[in-house]
């Protein structure tokens, strides 16, 4: 009877760490404030961009799907580039700043690539694996997770959905 009992009470425990671990941390309310240089050794402070919803991406050169979605991200900061009320901005995870400044040669983009203090920005939005794009709004709060890719006319939804004009 008393290993029929550590058997279930074991069976209870592995279901809870894998349901844990499908969902993932909470996504935060508020956007995390973040500061970093970028890739073209400009500063880029979260804090900056209150009044203005701001596209945050988590990739790296490395990610299969980081590289799929890398063309969309070119697309949508295409279409908004001249927009003062969005501003899309990406953050490394886990690479190096050599991958990052050939990766954005080869295949274009022209926003900010936060390249210091990335392991601490991802910790802080709790980032478990790449790509995870957030949609931050004016206010600073977070109104959309986007976990795996992300195509240009999803953040455009998304964007909507939300309440912002485009």
């Amino acid at each position: 009877m008393l290993a029929i009992g550590a058997l279930a009470v074991a069976l209870v425990v592995v279901l809870a760490v894998a349901e844990r671990d499908r969902r993932g941390p909470p996504v935060p309310d508020f956007a995390p404030e973040f500061s970093g240089e970028t890739l073209e050794g400009d500063s880029f402070a979260m804090a900056a961009q209150r009044g203005r919803w701001v596209v945050v991406n988590f990739f790296s050169t490395w990610c299969v799907q980081c590289v799929v979605e890398h063309p969309e991200l070119v697309a949508f900061h295409d279409r908004y580039r001249g927009d003062p009320n969005i501003r899309l901005v990406s953050v490394v995870f886990q690479d190096e700043v050599d991958d990052i400044a050939r990766f954005f040669v080869e295949r274009g983009g022209g926003w900010p690539v936060v390249v210091t203090n990335t392991g601490r920005i991802s910790i802080d939005f709790g980032v478990t694996a790449v790509p995870e794009t957030y949609l931050v709004d004016p206010l600073g709060r977070v109104a959309a997770k986007f976990t795996g890719g992300v195509t240009r006319a999803g953040l455009e939804a998304q964007l909507v959905r939300a309440g912002a004009d485009i």
